[in-house]
């Protein structure tokens, strides 16, 4: 379905090639992703409309204005009539018009708006990059304008050398006075950006940073509660910006994070994990490792090291999607109240690679 949607636009609107990349695997999944969501809540208007706000917003960054949403309209209902067939009819044909006309209209407006506020990108440039373990990048960025975005927000992330071509990732830092940003970067197998961010970018590099995104693993600071937080690999960088953000408002909460890993030399940030959990009385940081016989602390799976550890406190989960799927099960077995367990919605979203 997505081949011939984007072969159906790209034959009647040729000039819209140019607003994707050369590789278009990503962004065909990328198009179910969203139609799937959009058509699965099509009856919780007020789940639908901030969806498609933000990815009017969003959509800045690929040079997408206004003229741009009729071709894509055609295109999708072409490639609705293909496929339906004989169950494509006038009524049918007019439902799903009259519908993308309020998803174009929705996310044109909130584009519109964002416009007269903030840039479609911001630019950063790398002043700090570390290789921290085999295949695993810590990279810091100052950014050209102010960046308002909260602690366990993600952001879609470009380069130079391939601007069309964006991957979320999520910042591994609370806000702070300098601008500057932190990304926890592993190597993805076929990861185009993942592996341009770790092994292809020095400092002096300018970074494409996308508008903040997502509110699943942001702390609701009217209502502090003590947290338990679950991270597996580079997953880690949200659950770091939500303690810094507790070290930096002043502890009201008690908060206890377990950082999973295959084996000791994966634990990138153990150091100054460490340090914070030294200078924090309130703070209690537990590395796990799974596949390490010579590690002398923690083994198993870090979210079964973490339920001997649950007293009610709420759970923030972040890492691959096998992990967040898996670990999230664990934690439905295991008693936790599933309005008390939070992970990150981009993470099981293409696009991701972290």
């Amino acid at each position: 379905m997505p081949l011939f949607f984007y072969s159906a636009l790209f034959l009647m609107y040729p000039e819209t090639r140019g607003l994707f990349p050369v590789s278009m695997a990503t962004q065909r999944d990328r198009l179910v992703s969203a139609l799937g969501r959009v058509v699965s809540n099509v009856d919780r208007v007020e789940d639908v409309v901030p969806f498609l706000q933000q990815l009017g917003r969003d959509h800045r960054k690929f040079s997408v204005v206004a003229q741009h949403y009729p071709a894509v309209g055609q295109a999708l209902l072409a490639t609705l009539q293909h496929f339906l067939g004989d169950r494509w009819t006038p009524a049918l044909a007019h439902d799903w018009t009259q519908a993308y006309g309020l998803v174009s209209k929705v996310m044109v407006e909130a584009a519109e708006e964002s416009a007269t506020t903030s840039p479609p990108w911001w630019e950063g440039e790398i002043i700090l990059h570390e290789l921290r373990a085999p295949g695993i990048a810590v990279i810091r960025a100052r950014l050209n304008y102010p960046y308002p975005f909260r602690s366990g927000q993600s952001a879609s992330i470009s380069f130079a050398q391939r601007q069309r071509t964006w991957r979320f990732y999520s910042f591994g830092n609370a806000p702070r006075r300098d601008n500057t940003i932190d990304l926890h970067v592993r190597v993805v197998d076929g990861g185009a950006v993942s592996t341009t961010l770790v092994h292809g970018t020095q400092r002096g590099d300018i970074l494409r940073v996308g508008a903040p995104m997502g509110d699943q693993l942001t702390l609701d600071t009217t209502q502090p509660r003590d947290l338990l937080l679950i991270a597996g690999g580079t997953g880690l960088a949200p659950l770091k910006a939500l303690v810094e953000q507790v070290a930096y408002e002043g502890s009201r909460c008690n908060v206890r994070l377990f950082m999973g890993a295959r084996t000791s030399r994966e634990l990138y940030d153990i150091e100054a994990l460490s340090k914070m959990d030294a200078e924090n009385p309130w703070l209690s940081v537990v590395p796990v490792v799974s596949h390490d016989n010579r590690y002398r602390g923690e083994h198993g799976y870090v979210v079964d090291v973490a339920l001997k550890a649950w007293r009610g406190q709420d759970v923030f989960v972040c890492g691959s999607e096998e992990m967040v799927q898996s670990t999230v099960a664990r934690l439905l077995d295991a008693g936790v109240p599933p309005q008390q367990i939070r992970f990150d919605e981009f993470t099981s979203a293409v696009g991701r690679e972290q």
